[in-house]
């Protein structure tokens, strides 16, 4: 069995390739690292002034999220690897097509292009969506729309099929992440992390074993997919604002009757 990862290249990206790599063999791994060029403006910078002094819990969640996988995970595991800054490069075709895998596990990449999807793995290409497909897609995060759009009952993850859409391929498997309505954005995040990569690890090992699970999203809901230019200052105020309606949702049992709907 050949797999082979296309994932980015953030702290989260590397406990998962390890923990893949742990339970399945890793026979290559492809790293985007973007070569991110912001432009600056006045409203950015007035923003980003705005989120330190009144939204600290923002970047501290992401910041203490890279601290708890970092302690656990130095290094990528020792397999052939290489770096490339998109994705869909040649290079990144060309890597893995020498390989020939018999699977290929996507996580945290740019969208996958055609000339990726030509690729025709014996078993496929699956994707990791940090999100309730097909309720909530899209970016940038879609744990923290759920809570400013206080839709808390579909804070979880899927793992799909990959196609050339956002978070549109057919669906392996689905899950809800639980809590106790004690966390903080912290552990909301880390949680939803750890939740992501222990669903991961068993739809794996499920089509791994010969399991079949193909489900059209359009056949459960049509659902919103979100785009990062979306993710303005005042949706961050909001993510902030129902944190606490978030907790007192999860500890009177809101979240569970909105899920059994």
């Amino acid at each position: 069995m050949k797999i082979v990862l296309w994932i980015g290249n953030e702290i989260n990206h590397k406990a998962l390739a390890n923990k893949i790599n742990n339970d399945f063999s890793i026979e290559g791994i492809v790293i985007e690292t973007r070569n991110y060029k912001p432009k600056i403006t006045f409203i950015k910078i007035f923003e980003k002034i705005i989120e330190k002094i009144f939204l600290p819990s923002l970047e501290k969640s992401w910041k203490e999220m890279k601290k708890y996988y970092g302690k656990k995970f130095l290094s990528y595991p020792a397999t052939k690897l290489i770096n490339v800054e998109n994705i869909n490069s040649q290079t990144a075709f060309d890597f893995t097509k020498g390989i020939n895998p018999d699977l290929i596990i996507v996580s945290g990449t740019r969208m996958i292009k055609e000339k990726m999807l030509s690729l025709k793995p014996t078993i496929g290409i699956i994707n990791l969506h940090t999100g309730l497909s097909p309720y909530i897609k899209g970016g940038p995060n879609c744990t923290n729309w759920s809570i400013a759009n206080k839709q808390f009952h579909l804070i979880g993850n899927t793992v799909m099929w990959i196609d050339s859409g956002i978070d549109t391929g057919n669906i392996i498997t689905t899950e809800f992440a639980n809590f106790n309505g004690e966390e903080n954005l912290t552990s909301i995040h880390i949680k939803v992390m750890e939740h992501a990569h222990t669903l991961y690890l068993k739809a794996i090992s499920y089509i791994i074993n010969g399991g079949n699970s193909n489900v059209k999203q359009s056949s459960i809901s049509a659902g919103i997919t979100y785009y990062n230019k979306q993710w303005s200052l005042k949706r961050k105020f909001f993510l902030v604002y129902n944190l606490k309606k978030f907790r007192h949702a999860v500890k009177t049992g809101d979240v569970n009757k909105l899920r059994e709907t």
